[in-house]
């Protein structure tokens, strides 16, 4: 709003609350006006002066609130937008400081949004949200916003395996050349695709780790000699973890 300087002539005119006094070339005594942004301060109904005019009013004051929520989970959509205002009704703009890098911010509306990735999970400390209205500005009280995440960790467990060593060839002549042993196991009795080899022919027992839990699995187990001849797999066992 443009405003315009009332001066007085030949006569003396009160101007509000300001004075223009006729003889001695006293003028009218005008203040700087204040404005009420972000420090809280508030304007003082009456009087008041811009731009090197006088009007009668309160002083432009642009308000914004709201409570954003402090905490977000991995793969969850986030979302704030505050509520702003201001008293002479200008056009309102926002901006942001310390906007986590998982969000985006709309300017026109003030809305923080966006949804985290594991990658994400932490805390981003000191955001303020900002609104302007041309003259006047207002901000949020600083916040944080963490990223959780809540996915259950995968429990696993282990299953000892023992055998008996064998003696004989499958030909029935005594067995000399044993160099090892390979323990088969899987979720599924008739496929066990997961393998581990054992390179001494003194072992007895395997323990297989890192299995879900929850789950049976199946377990089987093979000879093999120094030239690469193996067996047949053994009877199969399994255990409920």
């Amino acid at each position: 709003m443009t405003l315009r300087l009332v001066r007085a002539l030949c006569s003396c005119l009160f101007v509000s609350f300001a004075l223009a006094a006729c003889g001695g070339g006293a003028g009218v005594d005008v203040n700087s006006p204040t404005t009420a942004a972000d420090t809280g301060s508030t304007g003082t109904a009456g009087s008041t002066t811009t731009g090197g005019g006088t009007t009668s009013g309160s002083i432009a004051r642009a308000t914004i609130s709201g409570t954003p929520a402090t905490s977000v989970t991995v793969g969850t959509q986030y979302s704030f937008t505050p509520s702003a205002s201001d008293t002479d009704g200008g056009s309102l703009t926002y901006s942001i400081a310390n906007a986590p890098s998982w969000a985006t911010f709309n300017k026109s509306t003030g809305q923080l949004s966006g949804s985290p990735k594991a990658t994400d999970v932490g805390t981003t400390s000191g955001i303020v949200i900002t609104v302007a209205d041309g003259s006047a500005t207002a901000s949020l009280a600083s916040f944080n916003i963490t990223v959780v995440n809540t996915t259950p960790v995968a429990t696993t467990g282990s299953a000892k395996v023992t055998w008996v060593a064998p003696t004989q060839n499958s030909n029935g002549t005594a067995l000399t050349d044993l160099a090892g042993y390979t323990v088969f196991y899987g979720t599924d009795a008739s496929a066990l695709t997961s393998s581990a080899q054992v390179a001494n022919p003194q072992a007895l027992s395997y323990t297989v780790t890192g299995l879900a839990t929850g789950t049976t699995w199946y377990f089987a187990v093979a000879a093999w000699s120094s030239a690469g001849q193996q067996s047949v797999l053994s009877a199969v066992s399994r255990k409920t973890l």
